[in-house]
């Protein structure tokens, strides 16, 4: 693989970085957040708001990452190999949780949400595997 083509992969994946944020919008609605957090103490409830908040940004800047340093990321420098390997360990732990934690079946009764909920796998599954690769690859983004 060359430098080139990991760095349009990384492009790619920051371009799905802000899909996953689209994605994101539809869950307080779908989930009625503001009934479900309805019985919580006014802190519990902005703290689940502020932790919600603070994700979104940290995707945010995933994406800004990705899309605007994306030639840089494939350079092998340990600063590079550093954020490449978070954002996969950070996209792969969510990847566990929802194959193994989350049970989002009684939700899923539209066959868009369903779509979107496999697609979000997909999703997390390319995120967590090219940026590993970035993470591990030789510089320019050769073959191992």
């Amino acid at each position: 693989m060359t430098a080139t083509t990991l760095s349009n992969l990384l492009v790619l994946g920051g371009v799905c970085h802000f899909g996953i944020l689209i994605a994101s919008a539809l869950v307080p609605r779908v989930l009625d957040w503001k009934g479900e957090l309805r019985s919580l103490s006014p802190l519990s409830r902005h703290l689940i708001w502020t932790h919600g908040a603070f994700i979104v940004l940290t995707i945010v800047a995933f994406g800004l990452i990705s899309v605007t340093n994306a030639h840089d990321l494939t350079s092998g420098s340990r600063l590079s190999r550093s954020v490449c390997g978070f954002i996969a360990a950070f996209w792969l732990a969510r990847l566990g949780i929802q194959l193994f934690l989350f049970d989002a079946r009684p939700f899923l009764k539209a066959t868009f949400l369903k779509l979107g909920y496999h697609g979000l796998t997909v999703v997390f599954t390319y995120l967590g595997v090219v940026y590993a690769w970035a993470a591990v690859a030789p510089p320019g983004g050769g073959a191992l």
